[in-house]
């Protein structure tokens, strides 16, 4: 996982896929169900120097999407079906299985392309799961207190620490300071990820995989601090080297 900068100039810039939500929403005089994003993923990956792209919870043609892009976020959200885990759904837990269906196909693509993949929040949960990992579903069970969700859209500021030599070490280095809102978190670490960061509760904050390619998740949002986008510039980065293997 790089950190060098990549020069724009007339190249082109690296097309980046973003996750949504499908919710009932309202503007002007419409209330209709569509696809929404908080727009500080799109402001994050835009700062950082990449093209977004919004990608809407429907269809399963997984490979022609990939094929078009050169990175991938999977942003946060709903909790993952617990049923993915072989667990049955806590009274708090909050699934959307529709969306696991795209977003769980979805990355199975990219990881058949080595496409560049940031997990955040559910992404990373969703990235662990899909690695064959377990996740706690409600964390004041495990942890006695609700830290990193203290209220209703309410983010709670974690101090965050780095493995030394990882490749977030070499973006972030080894502490950083994260706006998290999650009731669940990492149980069981999924197959072939490494765990590179943890909370001073022993929580699994961020995960990579070893070797090749950039596939990371974090716990935390980063795109919710616009004055730092180390991390997505990270994956920019490699999207931008993806593209260039692509022959693009």
């Amino acid at each position: 996982m790089a950190s060098s900068d990549y020069e724009h100039g007339d190249q082109r810039k690296p097309l980046i896929g973003i996750t949504t939500y499908l919710e009932w929403s309202s503007y002007g005089v419409w209330h209709t169900e569509g696809p929404v994003l908080p727009r500080t993923y799109v402001d994050a990956t835009l700062a950082a120097g990449g093209v977004p792209m919004l990608l809407p919870p429907v269809g399963t043609d997984f490979r022609r999407i990939v094929d078009g892009l050169d990175g991938l976020v999977l942003s946060g959200g709903a909790d993952v079906d617990p049923a993915r885990y072989g667990q049955q759904p806590h009274s708090r837990t909050s699934a959307r299985p529709d969306r696991d269906e795209y977003e769980f196909g979805l990355l199975a693509a990219a990881l058949r392309a080595e496409l560049p993949v940031l997990g955040v929040c559910r992404g990373f949960e969703v990235l662990n799961v899909a690695y064959g990992g377990t996740l706690s579903q409600h964390l004041p069970d495990v942890l006695g207190h609700d830290r990193h969700q203290p209220a209703p859209a309410t983010f709670a500021t974690s101090e965050v620490t780095i493995e030394p030599g990882s490749g977030l070490a070499s973006v972030l280095g080894t502490r950083t300071t994260g706006q998290c809102h999650h009731h669940q978190g990492i149980d069981v670490l999924g197959s072939g990820l490494t765990a590179v960061a943890h909370t001073s509760d022993g929580l699994i904050e961020a995960v990579e995989r070893p070797g090749a390619g950039f596939v990371c998740g974090v716990q935390w949002h980063p795109e919710e601090d616009i004055s730092d986008v180390r991390l997505f510039a990270a994956l920019v980065a490699a999207a931008a080297d993806y593209a260039t293997g692509k022959g693009i």
